[in-house]
């Protein structure tokens, strides 16, 4: 179980379409078997919209998305931890890697469901959650992801879907870093508000 607590650094190499080749391990809903899953032919993308459980959950109910690993972005590998991130004394966001298949699903339906499951206009905030760790953000791997994300921005700003600004930061992709004990948290603890 030791393994359990070792942060797995994943590197994007922003530009060249490498993808990591993972096998995921993640608790089992009776918290004491794990299962291995193998991500390795699949796409990835990472989203910040507040707390990483509740996002991991929207995204894993979606035909095409494989596996949803919650873990930190932004920031550096020293202060990648929970209690560092949720005081908001690092540059992480709470985020998750969405594990897809792109013939199933598309980068572009990703976008959407990313901003039509939290509300991209509030600075730093989601619901009860405050602080630059719940920001709203698209971590992108290569210029074509960051070209999508910003014409579907251009576009909602355009058909004023929102009646604010948006908010939402499109910054390159630095090393995520998983976040262990969150994984699968809302699945594993369905009665638990926070």
């Amino acid at each position: 179980m030791s393994a359990l607590k070792i942060s797995l650094l994943i590197f994007a190499l922003s530009g060249c379409g490498n993808k990591p080749a993972v096998t995921t391990t993640t608790q089992s809903p009776d918290q004491n078997v794990i299962v291995a899953k193998d991500i390795s032919g699949l796409e990835v993308a990472y989203f910040a919209s507040g707390c990483f459980w509740c996002v991991e959950a929207i995204f894993e109910s979606l035909i095409g998305v494989e596996e949803v690993i919650s873990g930190y972005c932004g920031g550096s590998a020293e202060d990648a931890n929970y209690e560092m991130v949720s005081s908001g004394r690092t540059k992480h966001a709470e985020t998750v890697a969405v594990y897809y298949n792109p013939v199933l699903i598309k980068y572009e339906t990703l976008l959407k469901v990313f901003f039509d499951s939290h509300d991209p206009t509030t600075l730093n905030r989601q619901g009860p959650d405050a602080g630059y760790q719940y920001r709203s953000a698209i971590f992108y791997q290569n210029e074509d992801e960051k070209n999508k994300a910003r014409a579907y921005i251009d576009q909602l700003t355009a058909e004023k879907v929102f009646k604010s600004a948006i908010t939402t930061t499109l910054e390159p992709l630095r090393p995520f870093i998983l976040e262990q004990y969150h994984q699968d948290y809302e699945r594993n603890n369905p009665h638990n508000p926070m």
